[in-house]
């Protein structure tokens, strides 16, 4: 049986040194024949004339045995700096600076190792200019002095293209104001498919659309045309949960739950409507519904609706209107101007001291940061930060006083490793007024707030609740995790300064129907006694359709 015999190769320098120098490459010294072997001999011909030796030579390669073969170089004067000479126009100072610390009118220095990345940069700012098939090199490469060079960089260039046409493949009723805003892909811009697919890596952040394959382009001798191709996705969700606990009062089990409707796309404008009823054990009603068109006629700005409707037993009800008008800053960012208007009632039938009728009118600024999570089914959004500022007036029998409010909702995964990460939240809320009225107090607590407590039971003027998690993920669908919540209250009607703990366990399995939820979690006051009777229990799922 015949075995073909490996190839052994070695190269020197002419002396020590220089052989250190061509040992530092890490050339490759094992072959199968002798065409690969005078290949690597050429490679590192070549991969010394990038650190500098370009006056290098092969002085001989000759047969050692059977199997060896050994080659000498010549390194001669190594050069540090190349001075390019650029054409007029070319490249601005700035985007020179990128990659040369010595910048004049008419070229750039770099070190001699930097000229192939030097060289790719500048391709690709031309490339980004609408010119894919431009090409560089340098010509009249010759030395400037005893330790640097000099060459000059000639541009290839053809005619500039540009997005003339954009094609959808797939989803074609996408909406088009996402291509131009939230992609910021339009036509007539300049062509560049590196910064385009990046773009479009977008598209796995929304709701209701997916990339199924990257884009391509057709190129005709006058046109330049775009293809995506998308695909509609299910983006309405339903979500519940069931919660129960005992009652400190009357020791018996009680309910609570809640149902979250959201629509969106359903008219293929980008379009969202939120429905929300929410019935806890305090025999509190809540009813929310929300609308957000966002890029109306096409621009960047978008406008969301909200009616809220609150109700306490048989104490007070509570209206609240607001309407925002916003601005997309980008796929990420946004700002929105609103108003808020308030309208609550006493429904006692006796007089209360701390119910009142009132009504009130904010003016409010908004500020929304989203970075997505591409890719993760379990958690899409990475970060998430909603500030809100309102100033305005209460009216209480025919008598006005000044109020402000401020409310602060944040959150972010930090990924320790594919499997493990901590979810910390941050939610802040504030109102500043000489005087007020519980119908018109913060509330906050349970599975949405601070966990292990009552849904809407604490009331405060001003409050602030950390949430964090320790998160395990077995597979892409199931995770387990901690619960540790602090927090802090304001009650400016009683006087009262509060702290707050929630700690308990969870875990999440996303299934067919959707992601299923389970938390079990026990709040305690500062000084309050652990009692196993103030645990909750909370099962949510959230369905996709």
């Amino acid at each position: 049986m015949l075995c073909a015999q490996n190839l052994y190769l070695s190269i020197q320098g002419h002396d020590v040194t220089e052989t250190q120098v061509i040992d530092s490459l890490n050339y490759k010294k094992v072959f199968k024949d002798y065409k690969s072997l005078q290949k690597e001999i050429d490679s590192t011909h070549f991969r010394l004339q990038h650190l500098g030796y370009i006056e290098n030579r092969i002085e001989k390669t000759e047969k050692i045995n059977d199997s060896t073969f050994s080659s000498k170089f010549a390194l001669n004067k190594k050069y540090d700096t190349i001075y390019i000479y650029t054409p007029e126009n070319s490249f601005s100072e700035q985007e020179l600076n990128m990659i040369s610390t010595e910048v004049s009118e008419g070229y750039f220095s770099i070190p001699i190792s930097q000229t192939e990345e030097a060289l790719r940069y500048l391709n690709e700012l031309i490339i980004e200019r609408g010119q894919p098939f431009a090409s560089l090199k340098l010509i009249r490469l010759e030395k400037k002095d005893e330790d640097n060079l000099k060459a000059e960089l000639q541009i290839t260039k053809n005619k500039k293209r540009t997005i003339d046409g954009i094609v959808i493949k797939g989803y074609e009723k996408f909406p088009r104001s996402f291509l131009k805003h939230y992609l910021r892909i339009k036509k007539n811009s300049n062509f560049n498919l590196a910064t385009i697919k990046k773009k479009t890596e977008r598209l796995n952040a929304l709701r209701f659309a997916n990339e199924t394959r990257s884009p391509e382009v057709l190129f005709t001798r006058d046109s330049t045309t775009l293809y995506f191709y998308i695909e509609k996705v299910k983006s309405n969700t339903f979500d519940g949960f069931l919660g129960f606990g005992t009652n400190e009062e009357t020791n018996k089990l009680e309910f609570d739950g809640y149902l979250n409707l959201n629509l969106t796309n359903s008219l293929n404008f980008g379009e969202t409507f939120n429905l929300q009823y929410k019935s806890d054990e305090n025999d509190q009603k809540t009813f929310n519904a929300q609308v957000d068109t966002p890029y109306l006629f096409g621009t960047a700005i978008g406008a969301e609706l909200g009616l809220s409707i609150f109700k306490r037993d048989s104490s007070f009800t509570t209206v609240s209107q607001n309407a925002d008008i916003y601005y997309q800053l980008n796929s990420n960012h946004r700002i929105a101007i609103g108003i808020n208007a308030l309208q609550s009632n006493n429904l006692l039938e006796t007089d209360a001291f701390n119910i009142q009728d009132l009504s009130s009118t904010f003016y409010t600024l908004k500020y929304q940061w989203v970075q997505p999570q591409y890719r993760n089914l379990l958690f899409p959004e990475k970060f998430k930060l909603n500030t809100a500022l309102g100033f305005g007036q209460r009216e209480h029998m025919n008598t006005k006083e000044d109020q402000q409010i401020f409310d602060l909702r944040a959150f972010n995964i930090f990924n320790l490793n594919l499997k493990n990460s901590i979810f910390l939240r941050l939610t802040g809320s504030g109102m500043s007024s000489s005087t007020y009225f519980e119908n018109e107090l913060l509330r906050f607590g349970g599975i949405n707030s601070i966990r292990g407590f009552e849904e809407n039971s604490l009331l405060a003027s001003l409050f602030g609740v950390i949430n964090t998690e320790y998160r395990y993920q077995l597979n892409p669908t199931i995770y387990a995790h901690s619960i540790l919540d602090f927090g802090y209250l304001e009650n400016d009607i009683i006087n009262s300064k509060e702290k707050l703990f929630g700690f308990g366990f969870g875990f999440g399995i996303l299934t067919k129907a959707g992601l299923l939820k389970f938390n079990y979690a026990n709040g305690k006051f500062e000084g309050q006694n652990f009692k196993l009777s103030n645990s909750k229990i909370h099962l949510s799922l959230n369905a996709l359709f």
